[in-house]
């Protein structure tokens, strides 16, 4: 099982976000279609040192307002996501924006299988409460 550093987006399971790709970081990008909705196929294509450090730092940012939010100290509307409550987050998702949006052409097309791994909290510095195991579309 690949190991998942960050979730960028969950809607009924990881539907962006980073993760090992043979031992290797890379985006991972589900793809939807409007009928069927979001599909087990995801675009997978690796990532610099640099957007990686900017993923990692963007989900420390994350963990503190979740660990507030899941203790009830805060609402869902103080997330830092939404615009102009945590400016480093907006510089970060500022640089990350085209990176995030844009599927390069080389990328590589896969189904996911993901599993929970054995840690006591859903979200924690070193990713989410799960791993990954990628099979290669060919």
């Amino acid at each position: 099982m690949e190991k998942v550093y960050v979730e960028n987006d969950w809607y009924d399971g990881p539907r962006k976000g980073i993760a090992d790709f043979n031992g290797i970081p890379h985006r991972f990008v589900a793809h939807f279609d409007e009928l069927k909705g979001y599909e087990d196929t995801f675009s997978l294509f690796p990532i610099s040192s640099e957007e990686f450090e900017l993923e990692i730092e963007q989900w420390k940012i994350y963990l503190e307002w979740n660990k507030k939010y899941e203790a009830g100290k805060v609402k869902v509307e103080t997330h830092p996501g939404h615009s102009g409550l945590n400016q480093r987050w907006d510089e970060i998702e500022e640089l990350l924006k085209n990176k995030r949006e844009v599927i390069p052409g080389n990328a590589i097309l896969a189904n996911a299988e993901f599993g929970r791994i054995n840690q006591e909290n859903r979200y924690v510095l070193t990713g989410p409460c799960y791993g990954v195991v990628w099979k290669v579309i060919e």
